[in-house]
């Protein structure tokens, strides 16, 4: 072998000659280097693509507004479920015959009291499961993303039929949630890797 054919490719880099000086002439520009080019640097703040924490590519660093906005949304729910709980609470305890509404006017004293009482436990319960979902949207994953987008859409669908006037603001905040929790940053913040 000869290391004296530029052409080698065993030879030395670049086509040099041995014992010949490397680089260009003076006065000459320096030639690109061959390859793919350099990626920019990566930068950790940056709020979508690339960069971001627990990582790895597309997921957020921080909790997306529409996922803050769910979060409150479900607290107002729950605000909303323990005012209607004390009031049906107070409503079975003051029950003495008064009806609480004309569909029920046939039914008699203890039905109504029993189903003001339901109606109060159904709604503490409501509140109870909106809290656990509110408190597990920082750090819960697609099932916590699935079952609040679920939780939304019976929370929407109950505001319409047995409550229409008092359950306009539940069918109002019950969409918000589905809404803001289904959209892509949501995903992508419920599907972000745990680290």
């Amino acid at each position: 072998m000869s290391y004296g054919d530029p052409n080698n490719p065993y030879g030395p880099p670049g086509g040099q000659q041995p014992g010949k000086q490397q680089g260009n002439p003076p006065g000459y520009p320096q030639q690109p280097g061959y390859g793919y080019p350099q990626a920019p640097p990566v930068d950790p703040n940056a709020p979508y693509g690339y960069g971001y924490g627990y990582g790895g590519p597309g997921y957020p660093a921080e909790m997306p507004g529409g996922v803050k906005t769910a979060r409150v949304l479900l607290w107002v729910i729950v605000g909303l479920c323990l005012i209607g709980t004390v009031i049906y609470s107070l409503g079975a305890v003051a029950s003495n015959g008064d009806d609480f509404s004309e569909f029920e006017s046939s039914l008699s004293d203890s039905q109504n009291t029993g189903i003001a009482w339901g109606i109060a436990v159904f709604s503490l319960a409501w509140a109870i499961g909106a809290a656990v979902l509110a408190l597990q949207v920082r750090s819960g994953g697609n099932g916590v993303r699935v079952t609040t987008l679920v939780f939304g859409i019976v929370t929407a669908v109950l505001g319409l039929f047995p409550f229409v006037i008092v359950g306009i603001p539940h069918l109002v905040m019950g969409v918000l949630v589905a809404v803001f929790v289904g959209k892509s940053d949501g995903a992508a913040w419920f599907n972000r890797p745990r680290g």
